[in-house]
């Protein structure tokens, strides 16, 4: 059974660092291209970074384009989100996604198999 556990979200100031981290179990992590989006309260589940099976190729949405950056352990099973300048924008719930038929998940949320539960970030003024 396929799991994966996002980690790492909280309350910081605007300029803070947070690092997401997700955890995978269940399938071959090191075949699976992986990615994270976010969903803000009222809005719709946004992509925010890509990278694929071999963490050679990553992609970023322009509004964390330089800001964040995307990483992965094949070793460790899991996938990181490091998130530096943190804006109030930034706000939503962060998911990390999973995509065992791709090499390269890319932005489209429907090339994602599995998701996880999210983890909260909150981003204040």
């Amino acid at each position: 059974q396929v799991q994966l556990v996002e980690s790492g979200g909280g309350l910081v100031q605007a300029g803070a660092s947070l690092r997401l981290s997700c955890a995978a179990s269940g399938r071959t992590f090191s075949s699976a291209a992986m990615g994270w989006f976010r969903q803000a309260p009222g809005k719709e589940r946004e992509f925010v970074a890509a990278i694929s099976r071999s963490g050679g190729s990553t992609d970023y949405a322009d509004s964390v384009k330089g800001r964040f950056i995307i990483s992965r352990d094949n070793n460790k099973n899991t996938v990181y989100l490091q998130m530096n300048s943190l804006k109030p924008e930034d706000t939503a719930v962060y998911y990390c996604a999973a995509d065992w038929s791709r090499y390269y998940g890319g932005k489209d949320p429907t090339h994602y198999d599995y998701w996880g539960q999210g983890t909260q970030v909150t981003v204040s003024s």
